[in-house]
């Protein structure tokens, strides 16, 4: 699959220790019961598949539920891993997904294709990913078209007859339904980002305890100054031997931590048209607005208004 948008973010590195807690963070959640009845609650309500991957996927294939998938994907992945497009358009998708928030773009076929990440404060430690189903009806004309995007001379006239078969099977759902549906994954990937944070916490043998405690510090008093001294008694460590742990343990500074989960906060708080965005500012622990402008773009790549304005437009189309 071919994503329509050209976006190349760059995730930060992460250290080995930093991936291993991560990752044991998304099994837990990949086998919680909170996830799998919501699984089958969205499976069962939407007619969509629902898959929950890591972060640090460095490949994309199919699995082993293929509950609601289109039979369209099934013909053009046959092997276990997926055809180059689509790890492709995966990748892209979830990079933008990253940094911009739940994320949908079209394939070389013109299926949807959507990820909505898991954040813990400001790393992404999973994404929700659905799709698989047209915006609009096929027809007899697009069909020639992606079969000669996949190579029609190169493939046997039974195998041709197979996929346009299964190309009519799949799913259409307008546009407005569909992201209806998305925004009820969004909805849910925020209670699961808050069931992270309550897991980062009880999993004290994945991270030192004293990171944890800070955490559970930072996260309980983002509105307020949270000074490095203050932080680093909290966490029971003197500040420079502070500063390296929480370095080694999330791969960022504490500043860059802290204004990382401050701009999550306010991507919420935006999502509400009537507030404005000075008292955002101030109430999520920032001293001035023109501040509160700088980190946003710096963490986002825009402004908090064309945030909100971008959100809305989503939410109303």
């Amino acid at each position: 699959m071919i994503p329509q948008m050209s976006h190349g973010e760059n995730t930060l590195p992460q250290n080995n220790s930093h991936k291993s807690f991560q990752h044991s963070l998304f099994e837990r959640l990949l086998h919680s019961e909170r996830y799998t009845i919501y699984q089958e609650a969205f499976r069962a309500a939407t007619g969509l598949p629902l898959r929950l991957v890591g972060a640090d996927t460095d490949s994309w294939c199919l699995d082993d539920q293929a509950i609601n998938r289109s039979p369209f994907c099934e013909k053009i992945n046959l092997c276990k891993s997926a055809c180059h497009a689509c790890i492709d358009v995966n990748a892209r998708l979830m990079k933008h997904a990253d940094v911009n928030g739940p994320a949908t773009c079209h394939c070389f076929a013109g299926l949807y294709a959507s990820a909505v990440p898991i954040k813990l404060g400001a790393s992404t430690i999973a994404y929700l990913k659905t799709g698989q189903v047209f915006s609009r009806t096929p027809d007899t004309h697009t069909f020639e078209d992606v079969l000669a995007l996949l190579g029609k001379k190169t493939i046997p006239a039974a195998e041709v007859e197979l996929l346009r078969a299964a190309y009519f099977q799949t799913r259409a759902i307008e546009p407005q339904r569909y992201q209806s549906m998305i925004t009820l994954l969004s909805s849910f990937a925020e209670q699961l980002s808050f069931y992270t944070e309550q897991l980062s916490i009880i999993d004290q043998g994945s991270e030192p305890a004293a990171i944890a405690k800070a955490k559970k510090y930072i996260h309980s008093h983002l509105d307020q100054a949270l000074p490095l001294g203050e932080i680093a008694r909290v966490a029971g460590l003197s500040e420079s031997h502070f500063c390296r742990l929480f370095k080694d343990s999330t791969d960022l500074t504490l500043t860059d931590y802290i204004n990382r989960c401050r701009i999550e906060w306010a991507k919420r708080e935006l999502l509400g048209p009537e507030v404005r965005v000075s008292e955002i500012a101030y109430q999520i622990g920032y001293q001035s607005l023109s501040q509160f402008n700088r980190s946003f773009a710096r963490i986002t790549g825009t402004s908090p208004t064309a945030f909100r304005r971008k959100q809305l437009e989503r939410a109303a189309s």
